[in-house]
């Protein structure tokens, strides 16, 4: 048995894992599907990337976990991949679900084409936080209109300070034990960054064809790989 920990992307909370949490645990896997700081239900608490670090790593250790699969979605591979060095032993695999990933010093906007301006310039203009996405924000992406409009209705401003904060490693990314999933819907190549890790002998490359929210569009297929990952 593994432990997986589920962290979804920007302005999600642990509810986007719904279709993908009973099929890990019906192969008896323990599964904990993680809400940070600021979101969700936790709206309300204050949050930094760091903050979102330590959720990740509380949960571990509050719930004495071990065989750890730590799992990040889009934005959550940033504060994912830092946690999984900080956990040690516990870790057994890091799963980056087409996610961002972090890099020392860097923040998550910084590999933006415009090196974030407008997404800083959004978050100053919506009180520190960065605005739910429109509808139209999800078009392409394999989802249908239902999926789109839970996604809509169950996301919640994202604390600002996450996006704009760097990332704090200690060593390099590439020695973690990974996987990439990259979904390949309107965007096929795994980014510069992406694909210098996927190059090193400790990660491995798995694509999805479908768009940038897979626990929505294919939660089936997404559990599958996840088992695969760790031989289940």
């Amino acid at each position: 048995m593994v432990n997986y920990v589920l962290v979804a992307g920007a302005r999600l909370g642990s509810w986007a894992w719904d279709e993908v949490v009973p099929r890990l645990r019906a192969a008896g896997h323990g599964v904990h599907p993680l809400t940070l700081s600021g979101l969700a239900e936790k709206q309300g608490v204050p949050a930094g990337q760091q903050t979102h670090v330590q959720d990740i790593v509380d949960e571990v250790e509050r719930q004495d976990l071990h065989d750890v699969v730590l799992v990040g979605h889009s934005y959550a591979g940033i504060p994912v991949g830092q946690a999984a060095e900080r956990i040690g032993d516990r870790l057994a695999r890091v799963v980056f679900v087409d996610s961002s990933v972090p890099a020392h010093g860097e923040t998550f906007v910084s590999a933006w084409p415009d090196g974030g301006e407008m997404v800083r310039a959004s978050i100053a203009e919506n009180g520190g936080f960065w605005p739910v996405a429109p509808a139209s924000h999800f078009e392409g992406h394999g989802l249908t209109d239902e999926q789109v409009a839970r996604i809509v209705r169950g996301s919640t401003p994202h604390p600002g300070a996450t996006l704009t904060e760097p990332a704090v490693m200690e060593r390099p990314l590439g020695d973690l034990p990974a996987t990439y999933i990259k979904c390949t819907l309107g965007d096929p190549e795994p980014s510069d960054d992406v694909a210098e890790l996927l190059a090193g002998e400790h990660w491995q490359l798995i694509e999805m064809d479908t768009g940038h929210w897979p626990m929505l569009s294919q939660p089936r297929e997404l559990a599958q790989i996840l088992l695969d990952t760790v031989g289940a």
